[in-house]
């Protein structure tokens, strides 16, 4: 497992474990990032990535990234 922040762009990935507090992994499901679901980073803009969760675009920062292991 790994941060989604070391994957590579365009590639598909399966959300294997959301660290966090209970607060953060509800923004995060909210977001519709949840554990077995598909992420794809669309880009990195400065400290934000733009991820492509199911057909929808979210952009999250570095911070909340380094929390979705992959």
């Amino acid at each position: 497992m790994m941060p989604l922040v070391f994957a590579e762009a365009g590639q598909p990935q399966i959300i294997r474990k959301i660290g966090g507090s209970p607060e953060v992994k509800k923004h995060l499901e909210d977001l519709g990032l949840n554990v077995g679901g598909q992420v794809i980073i669309v880009s990195a803009l400065g400290e934000n990535l733009i991820l492509k969760v199911k057909e929808s675009r979210v952009a999250v920062s570095d911070e909340l990234a380094r929390k979705i292991m992959i």
